[in-house]
């Protein structure tokens, strides 16, 4: 088999990071295991960051798309009427927002999630004629321009240019416990002279994903609605890597006493890695003018395809759901006791959205290197990517789970012993 690290190394951009701490060229993937050009096998627990909540190449959507391909099905329709897409608008009303009491429009966007969060923002700024927008510390929202300016790491902010219109506060918990910072934005905006322009709208995520499993609690988010509400502000929730499941409902805030204006959805929106984004709006909001804002790609007929399965497969029945929910316990319970061998670390996220804090990025680098080395593909997350983080597909069986935690578990004791020899010998 030919050898492609030399193209990639000569061809492909700089920007490349991923590949840089796993370089092994893969060919194949099935649920949570891929393999490489070597035959080797992998445990999964990057999952394409979140867009691959099923796993790979689920066997039910695959047909499907295999069957709609094969039968010369729209590929690509912009926002023409498609059977595809009524099928999966359809499904989404029927199985996602209609049992929740929701009622939102649903806008469907470019292709990434970038591109949804593009649009909340433009139409929150239209519906209330205003500019400022609050975005929280430690927030990824998107490589674009106004993503981008809503973005709190200063690692992707270096490369942007103008990014303005945005008053970064601090996220729950920034300040240590007991500091209540919902307050310190309600008393920003109450104050005329605090230099805080009346925003717009206020973007967040209930669980940074990012940003290092930061978890924003029911009573947070609550305030932050009432002051959103308060001030004339629309909420959007960038449920775009914590949403579909990822925290064991299907919206990660369906369990918090909160009914946001807009919500922010892509990543395993189309449950099989095909591109996709949706921009959820309160039917009063929905105020655009025809092609006001729009996207090429917003019509992807492979995505409406494998989209409705995903929903009908996994969302029709409460099964799913629970099964996340003891997975999500498993990985607590493993992390917790991987933490406890690490002196000051912890165990951060919810659902499969959880990690662990090592405080070193040294230490956390080391121990992945090793995860990779011993089988598992895993990632970081946080300000210096401090924290070992663990987004396995939501469809993960419990004895690959395991074994996936004890090769994490092997590694934080080898990173430990070499530590201890080193001390020793120096």
């Amino acid at each position: 088999m030919t050898d492609h690290h030399d193209i990639f190394a000569g061809r492909e951009s700089q920007v490349r990071s991923y590949c840089r701490s796993f370089p092994h060229v893969l060919t194949t993937g099935l649920g949570t295991l891929v393999r490489d050009t070597e035959g080797e096998e992998y445990i999964d627990f990057l999952a394409g960051a979140g867009s691959l909540n099923y796993g790979h190449n689920d066997p039910d959507m695959k047909a499907a798309l295999i069957e709609y391909i094969s039968g010369n099905g729209i590929t690509q329709g912009l926002d023409l009427h498609t059977v595809a897409k009524g099928n999966f608008l359809t499904a989404f009303e029927e199985l996602i927002l209609e049992p929740r009491g929701m009622d939102y429009r649903v806008q469907f966007t470019g292709p990434t999630g970038t591109n949804a969060v593009e649009a909340a923002l433009k139409l929150a700024r239209k519906v209330t004629g205003r500019s400022n927008v609050i975005a929280f510390t430690n927030a990824f929202h998107g490589g674009s321009a106004g993503s981008l300016a809503a973005t709190g790491n200063r690692h992707h902010r270096m490369g942007g240019q103008g990014l303005h219109s945005v008053t970064r506060m601090p996220y729950e918990g920034y300040f240590g416990n007991g500091v209540d910072t919902s307050e310190h934005l309600a008393q920003m905006l109450a104050d005329q002279s605090s230099g805080v322009d009346t925003p717009a709208a206020i973007i967040l995520e209930t669980l940074q994903g990012e940003g290092g499993l930061n978890v924003a609690s029911s009573e947070w988010l609550q305030r932050i609605a009432s002051i959103a509400a308060e001030h004339g502000a629309l909420l959007i929730i960038d449920d775009i890597q914590a949403g579909c499941g990822r925290t064991g409902t299907f919206f990660s805030f369906e369990d918090m006493g909160v009914q946001p204006d807009l919500v922010v959805l892509s990543k395993s929106v189309s449950g099989f890695g095909i591109p996709m984004s949706l921009l959820l709006i309160r039917p009063e909001l929905d105020q655009w003018l025809p092609g006001e804002h729009n996207g090429t790609f917003r019509g992807n007929g492979h995505a409406f395809i494998t989209a409705e399965v995903a929903l009908r497969k996994f969302w029709s029945t409460a099964v799913f759901e629970e099964t996340v929910r003891q997975r999500a316990a498993q990985l607590h319970d493993g992390l917790t006791e991987i933490s406890a061998m690490i002196p000051g670390s912890r165990v951060k996220g919810r659902g499969i959205m959880q990690g662990l804090d090592v405080l070193d990025e040294n230490v956390s680098t080391a121990v992945r290197q090793t995860c990779i080395a011993n089988g598992l593909l895993i990632e970081a997350a946080g300000p210096r990517d401090e924290v070992i983080k663990i987004m396995a597909p939501l469809t993960t069986d419990e004895a690959t789970l395991d074994r996936g935690l004890e090769i994490l578990r092997a590694a934080v004791v080898e990173h430990l012993e070499g530590s201890r020899t080193r001390e020793l010998v120096g």
